[in-house]
């Protein structure tokens, strides 16, 4: 791990995150979950909210795919996805529900600040953002697709939604 200059758990937990939380709002996979901790790990994302009815670890499928990344990434469950938004934004944070809607802002387009921080809301694989989260929500990210099926598994609209983020606030 020292030639690919990978980080320790105590070095990953001690630097600087990404002023980016993600929420997850009933996540029905656990697998899906996993692989969201594993992008959250590798773009050092500061915090990941679980909520509803998404599964938490130590959960067998999370830990299948996570690789460790549950111990290296904080996260929190919150039953209420609506109380996690009101408590971002107490904390100062812009939230952005990821969902196809007809007012939205490509992703893209949006114009990321790196003085504020932001967090980014994805929902169940099959129903999206509830859409009181959506309401509650600064504005809607939707990622341009395509092809004939104009939808993504949850895992890879938040490693696409992330980078985006990293692109902007850090390279």
């Amino acid at each position: 791990m020292k030639e690919l200059q990978r980080f320790s758990v105590p070095e990953f937990r001690g630097m600087q995150k990404l002023p980016l939380a993600l929420v997850l709002e009933n996540v029905r996979s656990g697998l899906n979950v996993g692989s969201v901790f594993r992008t959250a790990d590798a773009f050092a994302v500061e915090r990941i909210f679980l909520c509803g009815i998404t599964a938490q670890p130590p959960h067998r499928e999370i830990l299948k795919t996570a690789l460790g990344s549950t111990e290296t990434v904080d996260w929190i469950y919150r039953a209420d996805a609506l109380e996690t938004i009101r408590q971002l934004r107490s904390e100062g944070f812009r939230i952005y529900g990821v969902e196809q809607t007809t007012e939205k802002t490509w992703l893209q387009d949006l114009q990321a600040d790196p003085s504020e921080k932001y967090a980014l809301v994805f929902g169940n694989e099959v129903n999206g953002v509830a859409i009181d989260t959506l309401m509650a929500c600064d504005g809607v990210l939707e990622i341009p697709q395509f092809g004939t099926k104009h939808s993504l598994n949850i895992a890879v609209a938040a490693g696409i939604a992330v980078w985006e983020f990293v692109r902007q606030l850090r390279l």
